[in-house]
């Protein structure tokens, strides 16, 4: 195992875990500015771990994921996902029920894209500040290693984004299609239960990969083009 690669898993971990917290956290934020208090109440407008951590989700299955391939000499490779602790919301405390808890719903994913923008935003003033991207297996500099994780940081965030809007409970794309469902499927969709998690272990990868791949060529193609400017 490269010593390289357990310090690319350790800053993968903990962007996970931080990015997480603050998806949960403007659930959290957009919910209480929209008129429910309740996870407000439960101390969910943190961007504290401890308030949003799911153990399977946020722990256990991203440990899997990153430090699996490791340990058994598998190289590194794939996209990160997981969930955290899902964000209570009462949605009669809201004025208008359907528009509110899809702007609660969504401003999880978005802050996702946010934090993906930040990473963007990182790597471009790297480059233009010594010309080139940074190299993951050369984790040697400040420098190199800030630019390793906005590289991370786009990685991480863009597949949350794509996972958390998956049509499967309790994902939040899940939560906007509900709205829209007739009241019998309805009933069935919200009883998925454990086959929704299966679906999501094993069809989660493949699809966020599938949307993965174009929208990580297009921003490598813009820092490139930054690059040669």
């Amino acid at each position: 195992m490269q010593p390289n690669n357990f310090i690319i898993a350790i800053f993968e971990f903990v962007l996970l875990i931080f990015s997480l917290s603050v998806h949960e956290c403007a659930h959290a934020w957009m919910a209480s500015r929209l008129g429910d208090q309740t996870a407000r109440l439960q101390g969910r407008v943190t961007l504290n771990p401890m308030y949003h951590v799911d153990p399977i989700g946020t722990l256990l299955f991203p440990a899997l994921m990153i430090f699996g391939p490791l340990f058994s000499g598998g190289a590194m490779g794939g996209f990160l996902f997981g969930w955290a602790k899902p964000t209570p919301v009462i949605t009669r405390n809201f004025r208008k029920i359907v528009r509110d808890d899809t702007l609660t719903t969504l401003a999880g994913p978005v802050s996702n894209l946010l934090i993906a923008f930040a990473g963007f935003l990182g790597l471009a003033g790297i480059i233009l500040a010594q010309g080139h991207l940074p190299a993951q297996e050369n984790v040697l500099t400040n420098v190199e290693a800030l630019g390793v994780l906005c590289q991370l940081a786009i990685q991480v965030n863009l597949a949350l984004f794509f996972f958390n809007l998956l049509p499967l409970p309790p994902l939040d794309g899940s939560r906007i299609l509900r709205h829209y469902l007739p009241y019998n499927a309805l009933n069935s969709y919200d009883r998925m239960g454990m086959i929704s998690y299966i679906l999501m272990i094993f069809l989660g990868g493949p699809v966020v990969r599938f949307f993965m791949r174009p929208t990580l060529g297009l921003i490598y193609f813009a820092l490139n083009r930054i690059q040669g400017a």
